[in-house]
């Protein structure tokens, strides 16, 4: 069988799901590509120079509403609303993800935690809400576990991309905890921007960002439905490879650039190990 246009963009993406989407069975597999794609070419509207910006954003919205009518107009449209068909993604998972990149356009900042929550909580934990209507669960506290982890992995996306987002001008730490901190805004992004290893006067506020990624964690990890926890196996491997990721940031010192990423023979160790883990319990 010729492999899907949203299996195609995820296995190019070289995402550091695969793993975890490759345990699902084939139509859950397929309705996950079906999201994760359709969140890809959304990211892309704001990241790639002939993304599209707004237009772009608009139109893959509107696409995304077609699909739940049952009248989409392009091939990813219509693996989304056979996926949608069949899982009880809601709509307005899709709306607060398009609405969270659009944060993106323009001047990206955040006065304080509670704006860069939101702003979580619309491009990830949208993301995990709509991911375990695909995984499926019987308690209904898995959705209070996917917004904390959907938060948690985007804080620590937010540590891991600090360099090449300050080169789009883009500063997603709080500018209240830079002051704080008694650093200056527009001077931790020119110096950010730079890449390199990060200032000695900058480690206090670091450390606070990670411990916030890690109380994040914790926080899904004790909202982990145990009747779920099978159910809910990839989940949990995405969560411990970006566990692996920030724990990593922590074990090297921080530092701009390179970008921190995990192995794919570590990545492949911590599915396996999530996986026994979650058996045995």
């Amino acid at each position: 069988m010729a492999e899907s246009l949203a299996a195609r963009l995820t296995r190019r993406s070289g995402t550091s799901f695969y793993y975890a989407f490759r345990i699902l069975p084939r139509e859950k597999r397929q309705a996950l590509y079906a999201l994760y794609a359709f969140c890809r070419v959304v990211d892309d509207c704001v990241d790639e120079p002939d993304g599209g910006g707004e237009a772009g954003l608009d139109r893959w919205l509107d696409e995304a509403r077609r699909a739940f009518a049952g009248t989409p107009e392009t091939e990813l449209g219509r693996e989304l609303a056979a996926s949608v068909g069949r899982f009880p993604m809601p709509q307005a998972c899709f709306e607060r993800i398009v609405e969270g990149c659009r944060q993106d356009l323009g001047r990206v900042r955040f006065a304080d935690f509670a704006a860069l929550r939101a702003y979580c909580e619309r491009v990830a934990s949208a993301v995990g809400l709509a991911s375990i209507e695909i995984f499926g669960y019987t308690d209904a506290r898995a959705r209070e576990y996917a917004t904390e982890l959907g938060i948690a992995l985007q804080l620590t996306n937010i540590l891991r991309d600090l360099g090449g987002d300050a080169r789009r001008g883009r500063l997603y730490v709080p500018t209240d905890e830079l002051e704080r901190f008694g650093l200056d805004p527009d001077a931790f992004l020119r110096r950010a921007a730079e890449g390199g290893a990060a200032p000695l006067e900058w480690a206090p506020l670091l450390g606070f960002q990670l411990e916030r990624a890690r109380d994040h964690y914790a926080r899904a990890r004790a909202a982990l439905p145990a009747a779920d926890r099978r159910s809910l196996a990839s989940a949990e491997i995405m969560g411990a490879i970006y566990r692996a990721v920030r724990e990593t940031r922590n074990a090297r010192g921080f530092r701009l650039t390179p970008r921190v990423g995990i192995s794919r023979p570590r990545r492949a160790w911590i599915a396996l190990r999530t996986l026994a883990r979650l058996r045995l319990a």
